[in-house]
């Protein structure tokens, strides 16, 4: 019983815990009935019960997949765009219609009661009985489960601490007889801080550095230190290190709850503990030889276990396939997302350049013929006619993140199938341009193509492989990029070190190592190439959405308008063309064009979620968030 995997598959068989450790009678945390302790022995009195409750807790680890394309977090960001229409999550973040009664992506009273759940596991699994002939390997297992529950339960309160900042911190049961306990204020920042950083080093001290097939997917010593290190970089960053909005929220008590002194050794706190990642030597940068596209995308749609420090582990799917791909035609998919011009900026050029520097060398104007190695998601020279220069010779990830405008795309009954995102009016599916009788059509230009396993045919669905993926929750280019940030930020300027540790991630892709401009010596020019660097490398991984709080960047990138290309061309554009209305000329002809899909409001209260209206009004000892 000790293989996760076994577990994972076999939770039908333990829903005794899922009945009873899921979720409190009540929903607040703040009012918790312990109703799952009325049948505990059940739980408790089995070791075989006892593993599912722990492989139960690994199934509600927060990750990259469940908060991204489930949850459409990605298109609460300047990423993309969610065209389904009203009622999805995104379209409140997006338009600023969010509050405290009123957020689809609040988590309190959830991870409340997986921090509950933790607590639970950690006062009885020494008490739970072990057969005789099990009982030395249990005594060598038991002490390492409780690392990996304590790890878990810092993962949980991180979650907590990147939407709340200061949260009450509990470390133990609370029994439905003690209500008067709990009436608990936050904890500061800084507080919460030092308890993850401190589990997660503890934790660190009893885990394996690395674990057999069967185990694969626990959390490992680099696991626990690689969140601690995630923990200090958000301790660090502007949100939370000296946030002069945050002044005035205290506790009743007074207690100050954000800390209005900018300190930069935190900067150093959090470079010194990425070290000790990248020192453990057991994590390397996945590589395809002479493939600098695919070395980057099949991180996404194999099971990698070098690269990936904490994975979640993913069923076998066609899910992700479902929602991205292109929809009708040749791919089958929903086609649910479209891809901002802005992010498509982002990519520099393949010489390191970003796009708007005047020796960067980039031309939007005419288009281009050639060869992309690895561009269809197979490592094979793909020729591309006609496309626009703007995607010609730009940075490796680009391509095997964005599905533009004439890209191919090599799918099991056909090879090398071109993507057709102009309006080409009468053409039997064959384009993926808007003007169609369902919104499943990119209004932007582009579909994801990131995650997607050229193995998945969904037109053969049932005779198709499902894709076979592990949900990257913590990656080594995190630690590098979190390194060069650090010694940059505390040096106040980049070293050599922080150069080294950036150029790491962008060799992998062959991108050009870095100083390249003047900027990149400064403080504010490595910084932003730090940025951007976390911006390209993490696409779609549900980084985005929150580097722009803890970077304090929201109210720039994320309000006000945001484009793509003209997809959904009025009739006055295409009569204009001088080409009939329904030909592809026609659309193509006016599809270049910059054209604003959403105006989007960010506010300087966005930067942190409010605590929900509901706990409040329980909990006395809460204070709301500033500008809730």
């Amino acid at each position: 019983m000790n293989r996760l995997t076994y577990i994972y598959r076999s939770l039908a068989t333990v829903a005794i815990v899922s009945t009873f450790l899921a979720a409190s009678s009540c929903k607040k945390f703040l009012d918790v009935v312990p109703s799952e302790l009325v049948t505990s022995d059940q739980v408790w009195g089995n070791i075989n019960n006892a593993n599912g409750v722990l492989a139960n807790l690994y199934s509600k680890m927060p990750g990259s997949l469940a908060d991204g394309w489930t949850d459409e977090i990605c298109a609460a960001t300047d990423e993309c765009y969610h065209h389904w229409g009203a009622g999805f999550y995104p379209l409140y973040y997006n338009s600023g219609a969010w509050n405290a009664a009123n957020n689809p992506y609040d988590i309190w009273a959830d991870a409340y009661q997986k921090i509950r759940q933790c607590n639970l596991f950690l006062e009885n699994i020494d008490k739970v009985p072990v057969p005789e002939n099990q009982q030395s390997y249990y005594a060598t297992v038991l002490p390492r489960y409780k690392a990996e529950t304590r790890v878990l339960r810092a993962f949980f309160y991180f979650d907590l601490l990147r939407r709340y900042g200061a949260v009450p911190v509990l470390t133990r049961s609370y029994a439905a007889s003690e209500t008067g306990e709990m009436q608990m204020p936050r904890l500061p920042v800084d507080s919460i801080v030092n308890f993850i950083t401190r589990e997660c080093e503890q934790a660190a001290e009893i885990l394996p550095v690395s674990y057999a097939d069967g185990d694969l997917g626990r959390i490992s010593k680099g696991g626990a230190l690689a969140l601690a290190t995630r923990t200090l970089a958000y301790a660090a960053s502007p949100l939370f290190n000296g946030n002069p909005l945050y002044k005035d929220i205290k506790n009743p008590d007074g207690t100050a709850l954000f800390s209005q002194m900018a300190d930069k050794e935190k900067w150093k706190r959090a470079a010194d503990e990425a070290l000790k990642v990248l020192n453990l030597n057991l994590y390397t940068l996945n590589t395809v030889a002479g493939d600098p596209i695919n070395s980057y995308s099949r991180v996404f749609n194999t099971r990698n276990w070098d690269e990936i420090i904490v994975a979640k582990q993913q069923n076998n799917s066609k899910n992700i396939e479902n929602e991205c791909l292109p929809y009708g035609g040749w791919f089958g998919g929903w086609g649910k997302y479209s891809i901002l011009q802005e992010f498509v900026d982002a990519y520099e050029m393949n010489n390191g350049y970003p796009i708007h520097d005047p020796a960067s060398g980039y031309d939007s104007v005419g288009t281009w013929s050639g060869d992309i190695f690895g561009a269809d998601g197979y490592s094979e020279n793909v020729h591309f006619d006609n496309i626009s220069k703007m995607y010609r010779d730009r940075d490796p990830r680009f391509y095997a993140t964005v599905t533009f405008q004439g890209s191919k795309w090599a799918i099991r009954h056909t090879a090398n199938t071109p993507v057709w995102m102009s309006w080409w009016g009468s053409n039997g599916g064959t384009s993926q341009g808007w003007p169609k009788s369902t919104g499943t059509y990119p209004v932007s230009g582009y579909n994801p193509r990131k995650w997607i396993s050229p193995d998945v045919d969904m037109l053969n669905y049932w005779t198709s492989p499902d894709a076979k993926r592990n949900d990257p929750v913590i990656r080594l280019p995190e630690i590098y990029l979190i390194y060069a940030e650090a010694l940059n930020e505390y040096n106040q300027g980049p070293t050599a070190e922080a150069f080294n540790a950036i150029n790491k991630v962008r060799a992998r892709v062959n991108m050009p190592a870095l100083p390249i401009i003047a900027d990149d010596n400064t403080v504010a020019g490595f910084r932003a190439r730090v940025q951007n660097e976390n911006r390209v490398e993490f696409a779609f991984e549900s980084h985005r959405f929150w580097d722009v709080r803890r970077w304090m960047i929201g109210t720039i990138v994320d309000n006000g308008p945001v484009h793509g290309l003209n997809a959904r061309p009025t009739t006055q554009e295409l009569q204009s063309s001088g080409f009939d209305v329904n030909s592809k000329e026609a659309g193509l002809s006016v599809f270049y064009k910059r054209t604003v899909i959403q105006t989007r409001v960010f506010q300087p209260k966005h930067y942190l979620f409010p605590i929900p209206q509901t706990e409040i009004e329980v909990n006395h000892q809460l204070v709301q968030n500033y500008g809730w």
